[in-house]
């Protein structure tokens, strides 16, 4: 078995998560690359070296279970966990009237609820490893936007961060919030005007995870040069 380190990404078929999976790739990582699309996962892990070196686990982070299924195929396959980037989510029209209930509700389970389940699941492989614990914040979770329920529940996860460090403090396990801007993802219809790409924040999770041993960067605000707040 290789000695090269294994990372977990949930919402790893666009965005966020699939520039990650090519930049940890680059620098060497092993993957375990979970999403709800399928086919979109199976051809990227294809693109970045196959069962050998990438690993296509479709998972609905919102169901218990299939979190449990997902570590159990990464130590399966590849023996160990050695990071876990929780960064399955979406988001939701501003406005209280603007969006349905269904809508909301699968944002919630999905941010929120998706991400404590991905890090439950994995937290005993992490601890045997030593490992990293990263989670996809967001400037909106740092201060209320109008209207905005998602808003509320990247407050939450910026709570969860702080909460996982706290309780595993002692573990040797590291935990970071990545926290973008605005950024170029499949969140929106449109590009953004001066928007991040998705590799900009995908680098900042790489400057986290290369930090040494007793290094444990647990926030980093990545904004675009223009954005006013």
């Amino acid at each position: 078995m290789s000695d090269s380190p294994v990372l977990l990404i949930t919402g790893a078929s666009s965005g966020i998560g699939e520039a990650t999976a090519r930049e940890a790739a680059a620098a060497g990582y092993r993957l375990v690359l979970a999403a709800r699309r399928a086919e979109a996962l199976a051809e990227l892990a294809a693109s970045l070296g196959g069962q050998r070196r990438a690993i296509a686990v479709p998972c609905d982070v919102t169901e218990w279970e299939q979190n449990e299924q997902l570590v159990a195929t990464a130590l399966d396959s590849f023996g160990q966990i050695d990071a876990v980037f929780c960064n399955a989510g979406f988001g939701a029209a501003r406005g209280w009237l603007n969006e349905t209930p269904e809508h909301w509700r699968a944002m919630v389970l999905t941010n929120v609820l998706g991400a404590a389940y991905t890090a439950r699941a994995a937290i005993p492989a992490l601890k045997e490893s030593r490992g990293h614990l990263l989670l996809t914040g967001s400037i909106a979770g740092r201060r209320p936007l109008p209207g905005s329920l998602y808003s509320a529940t990247k407050h939450a996860v910026h709570a969860m961060g702080e909460a996982l460090r706290a309780d595993l403090n002692g573990t040797g396990i590291r935990t970071t919030i990545i926290a973008p801007g605005m950024t170029d993802t499949p969140f929106f219809d449109n590009r953004p005007s001066g928007a991040l790409d998705p590799a900009d924040i995908a680098r900042a999770v790489m400057f986290a995870l290369s930090q040494p041993e007793h290094v444990d960067v647990n926030e980093i605000v990545v904004r675009p040069t223009a954005q006013e707040t």
